[in-house]
């Protein structure tokens, strides 16, 4: 006889269902039962132990499960490590917060160790935090033993990738140009770059042609505080540019520009008369200037100002680029190829060095409005406005990001960029033109792979230098550092642990000390294919398993742990790290907007749970639509 079945408790059923499972302990026994199976072995891209799961981490896990379990179902022997990232910014900025710090010099008061403690306690009690939120999802992982960045077993894993680079000459210490948070005062990754829409000025500058009087060729530029740093003008090679007498007010003053751009420039600098002296290619054009604020900084009076040829400058504004080596990248190139100075007067805090002359001291942020000043005072600004566009933020504490010159260490990636997109066509993707299209485009265009920075929350870089000769030692295991050191007690690779450890140099047997550099925290998850099998403590068990079968991330991860596994395995081992990946979309809310707690739509799988249940949540966003496209969230 059929009896009548009672209302729906979505909550009392899913509590009676966890209980089950743990009482049986069900992910164990089911693990073990298809031991003999034919192996998967996935990859779970680690999630910053930051603070509560939000709707898309929940779908992603949510995803993973359903494939998982599909897997077991039909016989295969899974690894399912869960991962953590536990390194980097993301703890850091917290940790600073609750401490109430403002700046790096807040921690080095603080001491190192302490902070460094502190971001060890706060990773792992929300890693605690979030496990108790994935399980409540119904989701199946090895929770119990999972992987975190911040174990030493982990760590050698990093430092052995990072041994091979060097013995591959895939390691270089050099100055480039790098995204820089003033703010954190570190370098911070392309895929670590948020952009939002924001107002700068928009000023066109007039410089004094030497030796010409009255004279100037005329730039533009949305960075007037980069200006005490010029060093040269770029024009394109191919364009026509013109030497036109202009007036105002029946003043007469002679501007070089792209005629293309001549009716602009004109109408900016409200000139009543104008007359072409004389037209010419770019690539004839051989002009000396006067530094614009040669007055303000000495320092620019002792060197030359010229103008060269490059191809990046568009007809755009007046067709003359301002280039300063030390704060743009196609700057740096340019001056590199003609042996220019790397000119860079402004510190990691963002502020002028001594070499900014009487900007000393000024945070460049706030220096555009004086710098306009000045430039006005010696009737050089011959327009000024404001412009909307975007502009970088960093990631985690949101400060819009300056270009640095700065001495860092890159992996050699653009060595390897052919190898890699070869490996990229080896493997299945989901769907297809997330690798073919999005993912090589990412490849084909990446620069070397800046893996420093300077910071205190990270795995360190194991690279020692001699004080006296600079011989460089890069260390692969704990093991070694304890042979060549000498140190037996080591139990922690953190800072400041290992930047106490010395080393007798090879060359010279002088002391050799440990680069204060700790790595990109992408570099961390990076390994995680190898470092979650315990790989190079454990030889055996990656043979058997790697590379990977199959991982899924958002469709950010194309730019981000994607290509930095790619980058990591290829200099490692020559090949993919993984066979398969379903790269999937993001969660949006009922406009089809991105989920944001500054426009306080960001929807809790908490919420949703305690309304509706987790299987109720799981059903919809696995039915909703394909998982490559973003999921419109609607409740």
């Amino acid at each position: 006889m059929l009896k009548e079945a009672g209302q729906y408790d979505a909550k009392s059923l899913e509590q009676k269902i966890h209980k089950l499972w743990e009482e049986i302990d069900a992910y164990s026994r089911v693990r073990e039962q298809r031991i003999d199976g034919k192996k998967f072995f996935f990859v779970d891209g680690p999630p910053y132990t930051t603070g509560r799961i939000h709707l898309g981490t929940a779908w992603n896990k949510i995803i993973k499960d359903s494939i998982l379990r599909y897997k077991s179902m039909n016989g295969f022997h899974v690894l399912d490590r869960a991962g953590w990232d536990m390194h980097g910014l993301p703890i850091e900025v917290k940790v600073e917060g609750v401490l109430g710090f403002k700046s790096k010099k807040d921690i080095e008061k603080y001491g190192v160790g302490n902070f460094v403690a502190k971001c060890k306690e706060f990773a792992l009690s929300h890693r605690d935090e979030m496990t108790l939120q994935f399980q409540n999802l119904g989701v199946w992982l090895n929770w119990k033993d999972p992987y975190m960045t911040l174990r030493d077993e982990y760590i050698e894993a990093a430092w052995w990738t990072l041994k091979k680079a060097h013995e591959k000459n895939l390691l270089e210490r050099g100055l480039r140009v790098v995204n820089w948070c003033p703010r954190c005062e570190t370098a911070i990754a392309d895929s670590e770059v948020e952009y939002s829409d924001v107002s700068d000025p928009s000023v066109y500058i007039k410089f004094p042609v030497a030796n010409e009087e009255n004279t100037f060729i005329v730039i533009w530029t949305t960075t007037p505080w980069t200006i005490p740093a010029n060093i040269a003008v770029a024009v394109h090679p191919s364009f026509e540019y013109v030497k036109v007498r202009v007036a105002r007010n029946e003043k007469e003053e002679i501007l070089i520009l792209a005629k293309e751009l001549l009716k602009n420039v004109l109408k900016q600098g409200r000139y009543q008369k104008s007359e072409i002296l004389e037209t010419t290619l770019g690539e004839d054009l051989k002009i000396e200037y006067k530094a614009p604020l040669g007055h303000k900084v000495p320092k620019q009076d002792t060197f030359s100002h010229n103008v060269y040829m490059a191809d990046f400058v568009t007809a755009e504004n007046t067709g003359c680029v301002h280039i300063a080596p030390g704060h743009g990248i196609d700057d740096f190139e340019l001056g590199m190829k003609h042996k220019l100075p790397i000119f860079c007067p402004v510190g990691p805090d963002g502020k002028y060095t001594a070499e900014a002359g009487e900007y000393k001291g000024m945070h460049v942020m706030e220096a555009n409005k004086v710098i306009l000043d000045d430039l006005s005072e010696k009737d050089l600004l011959l327009a000024s406005g404001k412009i909307s566009h975007r502009y970088g933020h960093c990631w985690r504490c949101k400060t819009p990001i300056i270009y640095l010159a700065t001495e860092q260490w890159f992996l050699k990636v653009t060595d390897l960029k052919e190898k890699m997109l070869e490996e990229i066509k080896k493997v299945k993707w989901y769907p297809d033109w997330a690798g073919s299209a999005r993912f090589a485009d990412w490849v084909k265009g990446s620069r070397d792979w800046c893996i420093s920075r300077q910071r205190y929350w990270g795995i360190p870089i194991p690279v020692w230098i001699c004080d006296f000769c600079g011989e460089t030692e890069v260390m692969g295991t704990m093991e070694e550092l304890k042979n060549r050191s000498g140190v037996k007690n080591l139990t922690d690779l953190h800072r400041p642990y290992v930047d106490n450890i010395h080393i007798k140099c090879s060359k010279c047997e002088k002391r050799m000390t440990r680069v204060p550099d700790v790595f990109d925290v992408w570099f961390d998850s990076a390994v995680a294919s190898w470092a979650t099998l315990n790989f190079p403590r454990d030889e055996k068990t990656y043979k058997e398993w790697w590379p990977a079968d199959f991982i899924t991330e958002g469709h950010d991860q194309t730019r981000g742990w994607f290509y930095s596994q790619m980058g990591a395995s290829m200099v490692s081992f020559g090949k993919a790290p993984y066979k398969s990946v379903l790269m999937h979309g993001f969660t949006l809310d009922t406009e089809g907007k991105k989920m944001s707690k500054s426009l306080g739509n960001v929807v809790s799988p908490d919420d949703v749970i305690n309304k509706y249940g987790a299987e109720s949540l799981r059903l919809y966003v696995l039915s909703q639509n394909a998982p490559w496209d973003d999921l419109k969230f609607i409740w």
